[in-house]
């Protein structure tokens, strides 16, 4: 999952949205960070761990041509928040303009953010980035992003006609999985252990 899910995903957990995003960018020992972040970076990590492992997830993996092997899983993440943000009304009640503004003013008023987060998000507000997962254009724009912040840029060549072309194998993959993630994140969140509360 990307930036839109995993807010998204702490939304519906009713868990700190800022904490959740931080999970990103929040290497080493959950310790090692302020408390009020612990619980969602905590939770970002079990979603992650869990997309990372599934057999529906792992089966879209394999779908990607050999040459992506790599950067598949990096590539599923961000055409699963192209999809969330194309349907957001199936999954949310607030519009997506309106959580999007909720995300972000969050984002500005939690202190102690990871320091990589806090220099991606003035840049992420000002371009809209999550909003603009909704368009071809604004995915199109995410993959060419990360790959230029990755040592290998070259292995993300072509890699938007590729979602293109699996895009009915990711929505089906996404529609079946992501409702699960949604019922595990809740679950997971009563099940928080108590040093991160």
């Amino acid at each position: 999952m990307n930036f839109l899910a995993h807010l998204h995903l702490a939304d519906i957990s009713s868990t700190s949205l800022a904490a959740n995003l931080s999970g990103d960018f929040a290497k080493g020992n959950i310790e090692r960070f302020p408390k009020h972040l612990q619980q969602g970076i905590w939770l970002h990590r079990q979603i992650d761990q869990l997309t990372d492992t599934h057999e529906i997830t792992k089966e879209l993996i394999a779908k990607f041509p050999k040459a992506y092997t790599r950067v598949a899983p990096i590539l599923m993440d961000l055409a699963f928040d192209h999809i969330l943000a194309q349907y957001w009304e199936e999954y949310h009640h607030l519009s997506l303009e309106a959580f999007c503004s909720k995300a972000y003013l969050e984002l500005k008023q939690t202190p102690d953010l990871p320091e990589k987060l806090k220099s991606v998000l003035p840049n992420m507000e000002k371009n809209n980035w999550l909003l603009n997962y909704r368009h071809e254009e604004g995915l199109n724009k995410a993959i060419f992003g990360v790959g230029q912040r990755l040592s290998n840029p070259e292995l993300f060549n072509g890699a938007e006609d590729v979602v293109k072309q699996l895009n009915i194998e990711i929505e089906i993959a996404f529609r079946t999985f992501y409702p699960q993630l949604m019922a595990y994140s809740r679950i997971w969140i009563r099940k928080t252990p108590a040093a991160y509360l």
